[in-house]
């Protein structure tokens, strides 16, 4: 039961396009489709196959979260990036600036330029 609500309420979170677009498409032919159809409308006999049944309306659930978990993943490499792009370009300012012009730190250290 509790499941179940958890399911309801992740429905409800659902957007539009959430509800409307499937994440995956299938790769099922029609008559494979009707078997599998089949296959969970069928009341699982079974200790295992019940508890299954008891998260098939967490799927949904856990297409979304394992979604986040790889956008997720794909910025914190993108950030990353990011952070050592900024760094090469402030070296290469650095270097500019301290090619044109002229402190008492940089009179002892060699000249870019």
């Amino acid at each position: 039961q509790r499941i179940l609500r958890l399911a309801e309420m992740c429905r409800r979170l659902e957007t539009e396009e959430e509800k409307v677009l499937p994440f995956y498409s299938s790769s099922l032919v029609e008559g494979e489709q009707r078997d599998a159809q089949q296959v969970l409308e069928d009341t699982p006999g079974e200790p295992l196959a019940q508890a299954m049944w008891d998260y098939v309306g967490l799927e949904r659930f856990w297409q979304r979260f394992n979604k986040v978990k790889l956008e997720e993943q794909a910025l914190e490499q993108e950030q990353a990036a990011l952070r050592k792009r900024n760094q090469r370009l402030r070296e290469l300012l650095w270097q500019y600036l301290a090619g044109i012009s002229i402190t008492q730190e940089m009179l002892g250290q060699p000249n870019l330029l």
